[in-house]
């Protein structure tokens, strides 16, 4: 099967505002038959890339605000129990770590909304407002972690390419709950601008 199938109709996301139905024509629960070969060796050298991120926030001076966020920030702080229920959630993101000299090792975003819900067997994830918005789908791994592959929508674009079409806009990160009612989902590698983005997640009031 070819990777970018299981993403083939994203359909627009209405202004932003919210995640509409999307036609899924992929025919497996198992991420290692959809993921690219970047994508796999990303996700594989997760440690390397946290260990990297977190050095380099230290050596700019952003020690407290690591601390600050408790396991949010730390790499070995994922509990059973992934799954995150359907619905909508307060999201933010924090880039760690400068991938070229002139960024920033350490940016804490404000909150944004995203949402979870049902794709057939699967679920999907969108994050449905902000200037870089993941939209993808979460695939079961075990106990302590999930798999979300998606593509990067940019600015006031309606729809998000399919993955696998372009490997700029390829997303891969692992999801985990790290305490009752917070999940995180941890991009190592991601393309743009950091060396781990990792994205908050607490339901939605």
């Amino acid at each position: 099967m070819r990777p970018a199938l299981f993403l083939a109709a994203l359909a627009p996301l209405a202004g932003c505002a919210s995640l509409q139905p999307t036609i899924i024509t992929h025919q497996t629960r198992d991420w290692r038959q959809v993921v690219t070969r970047d994508d796999r060796e990303r996700l594989r050298e997760w440690r390397t890339a946290w260990t990297r991120a977190l050095q380099a926030a230290e050596r700019g001076g952003h020690s407290a605000e690591v601390a600050r966020e408790g396991p949010l920030l730390q790499p070995d702080a994922a509990l059973p129990d992934p799954a995150l229920p359907n619905g909508r959630y307060r999201c933010r993101t924090i880039k760690i770590g400068a991938k070229s000299e002139g960024l920033l090792d350490y940016v804490a975003y404000p909150y944004f909304t995203c949402r979870v819900q049902q794709e057939r067997d699967l679920q999907g994830f969108a994050k449905l407002t902000g200037s870089q918005r993941p939209v993808g789908l979460i695939f079961p791994q075990d106990q302590l972690r999930s798999v979300f592959l998606g593509s990067l929508v940019l600015g006031d674009e309606a729809r998000a390419m399919q993955y696998g079409a372009d490997r700029e806009r390829d997303v891969a990160a692992y999801v985990e709950r790290i305490g009752p009612g917070r999940w995180r989902l941890v991009m190592p590698y991601p393309r743009f601008e950091s060396l781990v983005d990792v994205i908050e997640l607490t339901p939605a009031p």
